[in-house]
């Protein structure tokens, strides 16, 4: 009679080895427990897709990392992803064994696909597979996704530099939108902006980036500075637009300020961020339909 402990001759392999053996799990003290107990790798689920993982300590003292739960060919995973379990860390790299592990980034079906990889992308599909499998029976829920960036971006230029009164400012806003700080009869804020169409305009144009330093005729366009110029204006109009105020309030100082203005001295150290080194372009053409 055979011993009961003695494998089957249909569970060895033709050397003797058996068939179904199960990898070691290796056992190590966790470093953050308060007590000595030996552990093995902790699984869990991905956050992302819902598949099993190994959280394994690395050397050097890093964050865990997920692994595949399953070892892979070595001969078939590229080296850069190669990892292996010695004493219980994980090591960034192949240890010469036909064996190896993967990161389960490299396989998660919610992050973008590494370069083509025939068993990396069957394991991807399998996952992805067992993704729906578990969203469909209720076991998982993709987190959320994040807010689309907005579709319209502020332009670096919303703030202009404006030069009036041989000083420079940085306006609160375009041009366009500046709105009027002067009361109404009503107690409320005028809704016109200084910027009137029957108005004098003022000109854009490059000026030196600092006022006491001429860069001449260098092409270096990080030297000047695209303003909007309103010193050839007459005075009285320059005083309406350092006093904030529409062309209609200009001409009746008895109605109160409702708000203060909202200029600020222009330093380039501190508004770096609103310089423009070009002129902006002209506006886009507006097509009138048919009458």
């Amino acid at each position: 009679m055979h011993s009961t402990s003695t494998p089957a001759a249909g569970d060895l392999a033709w050397d003797g080895s058996p068939k179904h053996r199960c990898p070691p799990r290796f056992l190590r003290v966790a470093p953050d427990s308060p007590t000595r107990l030996l552990r093995i790798a902790q699984q869990g689920r991905c956050t992302a897709c819902g598949n099993r993982i190994e959280w394994y300590e690395r050397t050097g003292g890093h964050n865990p990392v997920p692994l595949h739960p399953h070892e892979l060919p070595t001969a078939a995973v590229p080296p850069h992803q190669r990892w292996h379990i010695n004493s219980g860390l994980a090591h960034p790299a192949g240890d010469g064994s036909p064996w190896c592990r993967v990161r389960h980034r490299a396989l998660c079906p919610a992050t973008p696909a590494p370069p083509g990889n025939s068993l990396l992308d069957s394991l991807r599909r399998s996952l992805a597979l067992n993704t729906r499998r578990l969203h469909d029976t209720g076991r998982f829920t993709p987190p959320p996704r994040p807010d689309p960036p907005p579709t319209n971006p502020p332009t670096p230029d919303a703030r202009p530099v404006v030069q009036l009164l041989y000083l420079r400012y940085l306006a609160p806003g375009p041009l366009e939108h500046i709105p009027c700080v002067a009361q109404t009869r009503n107690r409320h804020r005028c809704p016109h902006p200084i910027l009137a169409p029957d108005a004098l305009p003022g000109t854009w144009t490059l000026a030196p980036l600092h006022p006491d330093h001429n860069p001449g005729h260098l092409p270096l366009p990080e030297l000047w500075l695209a303003l909007y110029d309103l010193t050839h204006l007459p005075y009285s109009e320059q005083l309406r637009w350092r006093a904030q105020r529409c062309t209609t309030h200009a001409t009746t100082p008895d109605a109160a300020d409702i708000a203060r203005t909202s200029w600020e001295p222009f330093n380039p150290h501190t508004h770096h961020q609103h310089i423009q080194h070009h002129l902006p372009g002209p506006p886009p053409p507006t097509h009138s339909g048919s009458r």
